[in-house]
């Protein structure tokens, strides 16, 4: 695993063993950060199911001007803090919270995120009910765009409220979904 583009560009991140951590390829990062390109710079990003903190890193050199890391599992918590001090990311530039995600997104109270990144484990096939938590939290605002990795054989809709799936890429048994609010005709919120 390496930072593919921007300050951090070529640098890789530490090695580990984890069966628990199944990091995102650099095809599908690179997918989903040129997809992203022109959304990313000066944003705040929340990066679930961080495990070693590949997006919300990659995010951070891209010019992402916050990343807040949600995990709960304290051996990918250890990995992401060494990729982080590895890196020598400034402390203002990001936040860990050791959390299960379901329970940050719907407990969350504060400023929406401008970009929201998820990539829940395979073996949970728990994609669907993160999307339905992130449709109800103030997490998701009016111009929040989010990516969610969810395996094919697992549910994803493209409707959550007034979310809704504007595309899609698809790699073997993973499919990359990005979301925003749902646009009226006129391309108002």
């Amino acid at each position: 695993m390496r930072i593919i583009s921007g300050k951090y560009k070529g640098h890789p991140l530490i090695a580990f063993n984890a069966d628990h951590i199944r990091p995102t390829t650099d095809r599908v990062k690179e997918t989903l950060f040129n997809k992203l390109m022109f959304d990313i710079e000066g944003q705040c990003v929340v990066d679930l199911f961080a495990g070693t903190g590949n997006l919300g890193i990659e995010a951070l050199s891209r010019g992402a001007r916050n990343v807040v890391f949600v995990e709960k599992h304290p051996k990918s918590i250890e990995i992401l803090r060494k990729n982080i001090e590895k890196l020598k990311i400034p402390a203002n530039d990001y936040s860990v919270v050791c959390a299960d995600v379901l329970s940050y997104l719907n407990s969350y109270q504060q400023e929406p995120f401008d970009i929201i990144l998820a990539d829940p484990p395979f073996t949970e096939k728990m994609a669907h009910k993160v999307m339905e938590s992130a449709s109800k939290s103030p997490a998701f605002g009016a111009q929040t765009l989010m990516t969610i990795e969810s395996q094919r054989r697992e549910r994803m809709d493209d409707l959550y409220g007034d979310i809704e799936r504007y595309d899609h890429r698809e790699f073997g048994d993973k499919i990359l979904s990005f979301f925003a609010k749902k646009k009226d005709k006129l391309g108002h919120d």
